[in-house]
């Protein structure tokens, strides 16, 4: 078993992120930044643990690298 530490090491998520969405995001499959340019901003909300500030942390790393969350579909 890896601990949250390894995990944080691994993936290229903000540093500051806190670990219930770490925990989230790693729980649905997530390790990179780049795999949340292909899921909608409120299919993240979804998971337990991504609150605001998480969503508002992920959008602007996605930003800095010139990506973005995918689009709802309508």
């Amino acid at each position: 078993m890896t601990s949250t530490r390894d995990d944080a090491r691994e993936s290229d998520f903000p540093a500051k992120l806190a670990s219930p969405a770490r925990r989230a995001l790693a729980g649905a499959g997530f390790t990179r930044l780049e795999q949340l340019s292909r899921v909608s901003e409120a299919d993240l909300q979804r998971l337990h643990g991504m609150g605001p500030r998480a969503i508002g942390q992920l959008r602007e790393a996605l930003a800095a690298r010139g990506l973005a969350f995918a689009e709802e579909e309508r």
